[in-house]
């Protein structure tokens, strides 16, 4: 019974998203096919969402449509029903929310069972790492880390109960999250708070919290000057970036693979964490960002 309750949410959630856009492939009014690009609810995936239209749209002739601001549970149900085409998505994410999280595995291992996995289960192509590793971290600030002598989590997990965290829904939930982080360090914190992800830079400046969870290349580390913490254990796997895509659309369309392997190399930690940087500090657009970046990498004219 709860399986089936979770069916009918997942398709009335995504048909209240969907309704009113083209299936993953309509005829479009010059005649091509519709792509449907995915991002989630954060800065870098929306940059990449434009990255991967705006590459499309430049070298094709096929019609795109960007649907943004999905959750990472409602992408992969998306992507599964074909109401998206293809998206950005990592190597972490993939290995610890759709196969089993058993234990610390090398990028390359992870990689391969992502791979592999996302091929047999549910017909989507992984393609090769795109060049940038957005993994979580812990990051304090500076006077937080002096005051403590903080460089490393298990310096944190020494003092840990004397401070409040405040991390995102889905990183209090997840076993690559705090669940498994407690564990794998032995830490307690005094408290721990849920935060909005837009909010949390906000809450850990405001002294509300002492400790937030963070992706490597976020552009807010480099406006607040965050310490970020070494996870000297290696407990968070990596998250290595990559283009997911429908086979049945790699099979109709298969010059996509071609220019979407374009982009690998392309990018990597500092590259990625500084176009976030431009839109969530710089207030830049983050389609002109992505073009900006198309047209400098020598992808577009």
């Amino acid at each position: 019974m709860k399986k089936i309750i979770v069916s009918v949410i997942s398709v009335f959630l995504l048909s209240v998203l969907f309704f009113g856009c083209a299936p993953r492939t309509t005829r479009g009014a010059a005649g091509g096919d519709t792509i449907v690009i995915g991002s989630k609810d954060y800065t870098e995936q929306d940059i990449q969402g434009y990255i991967l239209k705006i590459l499309i749209d430049e070298n094709t002739d096929l019609n795109t449509r960007l649907v943004n601001n999905l959750g990472s549970w409602i992408i992969h149900e998306a992507i599964k029903s074909g109401e998206v085409s293809l998206h950005t998505e990592y190597t972490g994410t993939i290995y610890t929310n759709y196969f089993e999280y058993s234990e610390p595995r090398t990028p390359d291992e992870i990689y391969e069972i992502s791979k592999t996995g996302m091929k047999e289960r549910f017909n989507i192509i992984v393609m090769d790492r795109l060049g940038f590793n957005n993994t979580y971290a812990l990051a304090v600030r500076p006077d937080t880390a002096q005051k403590y002598n903080l460089r490393t989590v298990s310096d944190l997990a020494r003092v840990s109960h004397e401070l409040t965290i405040g991390g995102t829904m889905e990183f209090m939930n997840r076993e690559d999250g705090i669940l498994g982080l407690r564990r794998v360090y032995n830490m307690s914190f005094r408290n721990e708070l849920t935060v909005e992800g837009a909010l949390r830079y906000t809450a850990i400046m405001n002294e509300e919290v002492d400790i937030i969870d963070a992706f490597s290349t976020d552009g807010q580390l480099l406006r607040f000057d965050l310490v970020v913490l070494e996870d000297d254990l290696n407990f968070f796997p990596p998250y290595h970036a990559a283009v997911i895509i429908r086979q049945d659309i790699a099979d109709k369309h298969p010059q996509l693979i071609g220019i979407l392997n374009r982009l690998v190399g392309t990018l990597n930690d500092d590259s990625s964490r500084d176009l976030n940087y431009r839109v969530d500090v710089m207030q830049e657009n983050p389609e002109q960002v992505a073009r900006n970046f198309l047209r400098s990498a020598g992808l577009i004219r």
